[in-house]
């Protein structure tokens, strides 16, 4: 068993942007989130053939890379392309670069399967002697470092680049790699977030660990049964701390990793490694867990997960801490999740909102409800101050983040 607390000073969470089932750009997943909207849809993916639910983000497939970047043509860079192009975040990573030089601006993005459709597609398409087409470009579509190489190259970024594939953590991480970097001072401010499309892999590859769901998934709820795959790209532009920040800008004020290493896919029944990356996330922050308003789950909606989350949870919180998975309104979009929630709790902390369950209905008496976690629901309007998002991978390879408003940040100095 492993724990890596870091040491940092809090970062800025200067500019932020979310593309995911639920529309492109912050305003959508803002309006998705108070409605308490599910975006999933039955699967038509593809070639796919499977009784399931997906969060297939729409009007990837028009998407068009700039022509100078066409040798990285794949939906994964696609999708990155589309969340780019809202929220003026581009924009804003423009005069990062202009305040600070391309060279001081970092890049850490986390992908599962990166652009895998692309040579799924390729293997449909040999020729007579089983040969890949001849325009198939494995190095800017498939490759783990297609992501980084693409947004380097589109955002004109020169610093350090690293890309993080640890299963449904990988975009959760990439904050703690970008802390400790600013923290030993070889960057000024980065670029984190990640980019997780769907393909046939995944699909099919969970429908034979019997892990999706035939209808869109319930988090903690009693009949759960799988989880729904989803697809997103998520961005934040990190920064130092302004001197005089607004007491509603958001901070990045502590990222706990673990690693228990338990099960190649099933997590420790008791949430041991879950638990380690929460306290680690608390410690760097300063914080107690009674300090925390809103937890957003990992909360995939399968039985073992929901369990073992829910004891850590419950054994670090107890009941006093609302919380809730909003994988119900995504879907589990993977090597993206930690990456969209930690959007989805940033828009909680601006809009003082504690997301709500879309799918679940009646939760499971032995993990939540009267006598367990303060598990939501419905959306509720409250005093959003700090928030801690989970995010729990095969392998054991855990992370939690919590970020808080620059305000409550002041107070507990």
């Amino acid at each position: 068993m492993s724990v890596t607390p870091c040491s940092s000073a809090p970062l800025h969470l200067r500019a932020a942007t979310a593309t995911s089932c639920l529309g492109a750009g912050l305003a959508a997943q803002r309006a998705a989130l108070h409605a308490n909207r599910c975006g999933l849809a039955p699967c038509d993916f593809d070639i796919v053939d499977l009784p399931t639910w997906i969060g297939a983000v729409p009007g990837v497939d028009a998407v068009e890379l700039p022509e100078t970047l066409h040798a990285f043509d794949c939906r994964n860079n696609r999708l990155a392309e589309l969340a780019l192009r809202q929220d003026d975040f581009a924009a804003a990573v423009a005069d990062a670069i202009a305040r600070h030089g391309a060279t001081r601006v970092g890049l850490f993005v986390g992908t599962s399967t990166s652009g895998i459709l692309q040579t799924e597609r390729a293997y449909r398409a040999r020729d007579a002697h089983g040969a890949l087409p001849p325009d198939f470009n494995y190095a800017g579509s498939h490759s783990a470092a297609s992501l980084a190489a693409f947004l380097r190259a589109r955002l004109g970024l020169r610093g350090p680049v690293s890309v993080t594939s640890s299963a449904c953590s990988s975009s959760a991480k990439v904050f703690a790699s970008a802390q400790r970097m600013m923290a030993v001072g070889l960057i000024d401010c980065a670029v984190v977030g990640g980019v997780d499309s769907l393909c046939l892999t995944t699909l099919y590859g969970f429908n034979s660990l019997e892990l999706l769901s035939t209808t869109p998934c319930r988090p903690f709820d009693a009949a759960r049964n799988g989880l729904s795959l989803g697809e997103a790209a998520a961005f934040v532009l990190l920064e130092r701390l302004p001197a005089a920040p607004a007491p509603d800008d958001v901070l990045l004020l502590g990222a706990g990793e673990s690693s228990d290493a338990y099960h190649m896919s099933s997590p420790h029944p008791e949430g041991l490694g879950a638990r380690l990356a929460m306290q680690a996330a608390l410690a760097q922050a300063g914080l107690r867990p009674e300090q925390i308003d809103y937890i957003n789950l990992h909360g995939t909606a399968t039985p073992s997960n929901d369990a073992a989350e829910g004891r850590a949870v419950g054994a670090l919180f107890g009941a006093a801490t609302a919380c809730s998975s909003t994988k119900g309104a995504t879907g589990h979009t993977l090597g993206a999740a930690g990456g969209i929630e930690a959007v989805i709790s940033l828009l909680a902390l601006r809009d003082g909102l504690i997301p709500g369950s879309p799918g679940t209905a009646t939760l499971d008496p032995a993990i939540a409800g009267a006598d367990g976690l303060d598990y939501r629901i419905t959306p509720r309007a409250a005093s959003v101050r700090r928030v801690l998002s989970n995010s729990f991978g095969f392998g054991g390879t855990n992370c939690s983040l919590v970020l808080g408003r620059a305000d409550a940040w002041s107070e507990a100095r």
